[in-house]
């Protein structure tokens, strides 16, 4: 979309964006994650997966493994969880809970230290619910999280991400509310409450945890909803309302509804719709659309790009040029189809050989 130059802060304060409103909302999301206090229950997690596969403990590993295979468990391993991987703790608290009768049985069989209170805290009801209720909601964290990535995502992708969370933290809590506690979306939680019937005062308790995460969310995410009318607009135009949007923007958006043409082009979504628009007759509009569509909430593009460059410049190609990597980035980082024969056809001499 060809609009006319103006610096980017400029088009930001033109359509009323606060700048904080760019700050990346996966980086947000997984702050908000840390207010949940339940360190006892990863530290245990943690410190029994260490003992199992960490270090130099291959010989225990394998017999683990083994062990696993025997009795037929859901899963065949554990997995590792490291702070600076925000969805590895989902991921490790989901086998480490299949995994919560095995692991007490080999630790007390296999360990020659003394294992007896991490089994003890394993048996304990008390510490199971609240390594289920961890469980779960890490997992819907992670769901997110997913959906937060990917390229081709525009601020209103992300911020309608958001939005649908904080909609399902309210019905979590609204099924925490009244007991028996609704644990259709909890399934962790509802396997030990079905083990253990007197663990339902405890799973009560967690509302005040899904309040307080919700509360987070609120807080940190109160820009976006801040403009959400101007999300409405950059995301259907031909249905924003014209009262809630800046004024140097109403004469233009008015005239915009109107039209038939762009009535008729309603199923255009997102930037396709926006570069139909006619520079000459609506400049606010696409300057508005613009800087909307140039809005970075996430970091995602920039850190894959430097996954990408650490495969390219591995340690057997550390000798690239800067301008070879950067062809190579350009490559391996965007959409454009290259065409090989024809780049090779039109050197004098190509080295077709490798």
């Amino acid at each position: 979309m060809q609009g006319r130059h103006r610096g980017f802060a400029g088009l930001l304060r033109q359509s009323g964006v606060n700048c904080p409103i760019l700050h990346c909302i996966i980086h947000q999301e997984a702050l908000c994650a840390k207010t949940l206090n339940f360190g006892h229950v990863m530290d245990l997690v943690t410190k029994v997966t260490n003992i199992i596969r960490g270090g130099n403990r291959s010989l225990c590993h394998r017999r683990f493994i083994t062990f696993l295979d025997e009795v037929d468990a859901e899963y065949g391993d554990l997995q590792l969880h490291t702070d600076i991987r925000w969805m590895s703790r989902g991921k490790c608290l989901e086998r480490f809970f299949a995994l919560r009768s095995e692991i007490p049985a080999f630790l007390e069989n296999s360990i020659s230290g003394d294992a007896s209170a991490y089994c003890g805290k394993l048996k304990d009801t008390k510490f199971l619910c609240d390594m289920a209720f961890l469980t779960d909601i890490s997992a819907h964290l992670n769901h997110l999280n997913t959906l937060l990535q990917g390229r081709d995502q525009t601020v209103c992708d992300l911020f309608s991400h958001m939005t649908a969370f904080q909609r399902k933290l309210r019905l979590f809590i609204d099924g925490f509310s009244s007991p028996p506690a609704n644990l259709a979306h909890f399934p962790a939680c509802a396997e030990i409450r079905k083990e253990s019937p007197q663990c339902e005062k405890q799973i009560q308790k967690y509302r005040a945890d899904l309040e307080k995460l919700q509360e987070q969310f609120n807080n940190r995410f109160q820009d976006f909803h801040e403009m959400q009318p101007r999300i409405a607009l950059f995301t259907d135009p031909l249905s924003a309302a014209v009262s809630a949007q800046p004024s140097e923007l109403q004469l233009e958006l008015c005239e915009l509804q109107a039209d038939p043409f762009f009535q008729a082009k309603r199923n255009e979504r997102g930037i396709s719709f926006w570069r139909l628009l006619p520079e000459a007759r609506f400049p606010r509009l696409r300057d508005f659309a613009l800087s909307m569509a140039s809005m970075f909430g996430s970091t995602y593009i920039c850190e894959s790009s430097f996954s990408t460059m650490k495969h390219i410049k591995s340690k057997e190609r550390n000798r690239l040029t800067d301008e070879t990597l950067f062809h190579l980035m350009r490559i391996g980082t965007t959409k454009i189809d290259i065409d090989i024969q024809s780049i090779v056809s039109q050197q004098a001499k190509p080295q077709v050989s490798h």
